[in-house]
């Protein structure tokens, strides 16, 4: 018998190295956070004429902008390899030690959510990171004794989107702090144009900028827009991604021309409608929405600060004027 192969096998395995080879692999290829990129080239080229390790680096900033990416970046500049994890995984001393003596010389570790390690553990990382040491603890009672490992220079590249929750001793011990910043739409239509090459995709720059427009200044979103609009593209115009099919995709999506989504329109409405426009404090809101508090603060309100939709004060968030215009609210129909 024939032995045939599923007819979606390998369409599937093309399309999946499609979708990873989306992240750029070098400084050439990676768009947008210039004054960042100029920075990093320098420092790695001194790093590498000296021959040493690039020195600690902690990438921050709201998720989706690219700090993974970056890390991959550093490590193949730097010609060194990247062993991964996160910090919610590493659940004991142990787990770290046990990745850090694995590491050799000159190797890129990467934390992803970093705030996220117990701070029993992070502590493990203050002589590994200052002296490339590693002390532990061998037996139990009266005869438990520490010894000291030391460690091949090594680069650890942590990320965090809450900078605020690292424990201060931490925090200094990165050398080189990177804040990722939101894209601008022009950046993100070059982003997108260079995806819908890879996916092998037709779009026009007018599409390419109205997905930049509507992608909240985050490449992830970008390129996630991008792939729906060529869903419907796929069947209703042969593929050809026009702006007819991107503001049908976005409609449907329930994102406006201002990139704000179904969640975003509630919680203005809700913090409007129930409490008269605020201020309102941040759990109120989240329950008020059936949502997690750390979705809200994280996700959701450093792009609604960024539109000028709220604004914080000592109080909790208030909506401003913008809000009340998106929405089509006015101040007099609620005090009514």
């Amino acid at each position: 018998m024939e032995n045939k192969q599923g007819p979606l096998s390998a369409d599937f395995q093309d399309e999946d190295n499609k979708e990873y080879s989306l992240r750029p692999r070098s400084f050439n290829e990676y768009i947008g956070q210039n004054d960042m990129k100029e920075n990093l080239q320098i420092f790695i080229a001194s790093a590498r004429k000296r021959k040493q390790p690039l020195d600690h680096v902690l990438l921050h900033g709201p998720p989706g902008l690219g700090k993974t990416t970056m890390a991959n970046i550093i490590a193949n500049e730097m010609g060194c390899p990247l062993r991964s994890t996160s910090g919610p995984v590493i659940e004991k001393q142990g787990d770290l030690a046990a990745i850090l003596t694995s590491l050799e010389p000159n190797h890129v570790l990467f934390i992803d959510e970093i705030h996220r390690m117990n701070r029993v553990i992070e502590e493990v990382l203050y002589s590994a990171m200052e002296d490339y040491t590693l002390d532990i603890m061998i037996g139990q009672g009266p005869s438990a004794r520490t010894i000291k490992l030391d460690l091949p220079k090594f680069t650890l590249i942590g990320a965090t989107t809450r900078t605020g929750l690292l424990s201060t001793p931490l925090r200094e011990r990165f050398g080189i702090p990177l804040h990722f910043e939101y894209y601008n739409p022009d950046e993100l239509k070059e982003i997108i144009i260079r995806s819908a090459m890879i996916l092998e995709s037709q779009i026009f720059d007018e599409s390419a900028i109205e997905i930049g427009k509507r992608s909240r200044g985050t490449p992830r979103i970008a390129n996630r827009l991008l792939k729906r609009s060529r869903d419907f593209a796929d069947i209703l115009t042969d593929g050809v991604i026009t702006v007819e099919i991107v503001d049908e995709t976005l409609t449907r999506l329930g994102i406006d021309e201002y990139g704000l989504d179904k969640l975003d329109r509630t919680i203005l409405r809700q913090i409007i409608e129930i409490h008269e426009g605020g201020p309102v404090g941040l759990n109120t809101i989240a329950a008020t929405v059936s949502e997690e508090t750390d979705t809200i603060e994280e996700v959701v309100e450093p792009f609604l600060l960024k539109c000028g939709m709220i604004r914080r004060t000592p109080r909790g968030r208030m909506v401003t004027d913008k809000a009340y215009q998106l929405l089509d609210i006015t101040k007099k129909a609620i005090d009514e």
